[in-house]
C-alpha cells in the first residue's frame, strides 16, 4: 500500500504532462492549404506565369506537396469551362485562387466573394470588373481581389515594329470582341495605327479554328501581321505561323514567348515576373493578411525578343541595329 503510495503520484505527473504537450505537439504540424488554379488557355506565357507564381510561393515557404497542394484546372479556351471551374473552387472551399488571365478572373471573382483571389495577366482589371472603379493601381480593392496586371503599349509596339519594316503601310490583327482586354488593346491599335499612317486591317473570331480561317483570309492584303495577347487567337498560333512563313508575311506578337514558336519578332513583357510579383502577395495572404488590403499592381517592363530564323522564313532581313537591341 505503500509502495502504491510512493509510485502513482510520480506516474500522474507523467501523465498529466504528456497530455499538456498535445496541444504544443499540434501547434507544430503545419496546414496544409489547397490553391486553385485557373486559366483560360494553355500557353507559354501562362506557364511562365504559373511558374513564377509558384516560385514566389517557394521562396516564402509555401512548397508543394509539403504545405500546399495545387488543384490546376484548364478551361481550354471555353467561357463555359472558366465558370465552371470558378463553382468548384467555391464548391470546395479553397484557400485562395490564382486566375490567370482576363477571361476566367472575370468568372472566378464574379462568382467567388468569400474566397481571396489573386488575378495575374490581365490587362484592364478596373474594366474587366475585378477591381472596384474607384481602385487605382497601387491602391487597395477593400474586397477578396488583388493581383498583377500587364499593361500592352501598343503603341510603343507598334512603333518598335514598323522599325523592321518601314514601308510596310498594310497591316492586319484579329482578335475576340467577347474579351474586354481585346476590345481595350484593339482600339489603342486603330489609334496608334492612324497616327503613324498604317492602313489596318481587323478580322475578329470566337474561336481558335475562326482565328486560322480569319488569318487566311486577310494574309494576301496585308504587308504585316500583328496579334497582341488574345488568349482565343494565341492557342491557334501554330497554324497563324505556318500561313505568314507560306505567304512570306511577318509575324510580330505582344508575347514574348511566342517567339519561340516562330513568330519574328515581340516587344512585350516577361510573365514570369509577373507571376512571381501575384505570387509575393498570394503569401502575404496565406501568413493572414487581407486580400482587399493588399494594394494590386502592374508591371511595364517591356523586352524586345526576335526570331532570326523566323525572320529568314517570312522574308525579313534583320538589321544589326535591331539585333543588338534584341534581349535574346
Amino acid at each position: 500500500m505503500n509502495m502504491c503510495k510512493k509510485v502513482c503520484p510520480p506516474l500522474i505527473i507523467i501523465l498529466l504532462l504528456s497530455i499538456c504537450s498535445l496541444p504544443a505537439q499540434e501547434k507544430k504540424v503545419k496546414k496544409i492549404f489547397r490553391i486553385g488554379v485557373t486559366l483560360f488557355t494553355s500557353t507559354l506565357a501562362s506557364e511562365k506565369d504559373q511558374k513564377g507564381f509558384e516560385k514566389a510561393l517557394a521562396d516564402a515557404g509555401y512548397r508543394e506537396k509539403i504545405n500546399l497542394i495545387f488543384d490546376r484546372q484548364n478551361a481550354q479556351g471555353n467561357w463555359t469551362n472558366a465558370k465552371a471551374t470558378a463553382q468548384k473552387f467555391l464548391r470546395e472551399k479553397f484557400d485562395l485562387i490564382h486566375a490567370i488571365g482576363s477571361p476566367n478572373s472575370r468568372s472566378t471573382v464574379k462568382l467567388i466573394e468569400d474566397i481571396p483571389v489573386v488575378f495575374s495577366s490581365v490587362t484592364h482589371p478596373i474594366e474587366a470588373g475585378l477591381v472596384p472603379k474607384k481602385s487605382l493601381p497601387g491602391t487597395r480593392t477593400g474586397t477578396n481581389v488583388t493581383g498583377i496586371s500587364h499593361r500592352w503599349p501598343v503603341a510603343r509596339q507598334l512603333e518598335m515594329y514598323r522599325q523592321f519594316l518601314p514601308k510596310a503601310k498594310k497591316w492586319g490583327t484579329i482578335y475576340h470582341p467577347g474579351d474586354p482586354h481585346s476590345l481595350g488593346l484593339i482600339k489603342e491599335m486603330r489609334e496608334s495605327a492612324k497616327r503613324l499612317g498604317i492602313d489596318l486591317m481587323e478580322a475578329i473570331i470566337s474561336t481558335g479554328e475562326e482565328a486560322i480561317q480569319a488569318t487566311s483570309f486577310l494574309i494576301g492584303k496585308v504587308q504585316a501581321f500583328h496579334i497582341f495577347y488574345d488568349e482565343t487567337v494565341l492557342s491557334s498560333l501554330e497554324g497563324i505561323v505556318k500561313i505568314c512563313n507560306e505567304r512570306k508575311v511577318p509575324l510580330f506578337t505582344s508575347d514574348v514567348e511566342s517567339v519561340s514558336k516562330g513568330a519574328l519578332a515581340a516587344y512585350g513583357l516577361n510573365f514570369f515576373s509577373i507571376g512571381y510579383a501575384a505570387g509575393k502577395r498570394a503569401a502575404r495572404i496565406l501568413k493572414g493578411e487581407n486580400p482587399g488590403q493588399i494594394p494590386w499592381g502592374h508591371i511595364e517592363t517591356l523586352h524586345l525578343v526576335v526570331n532570326e530564323k523566323a525572320a529568314r522564313a517570312q522574308g525579313v532581313i534583320l538589321s544589326p541595329e535591331l539585333l543588338k537591341r534584341s534581349d535574346r
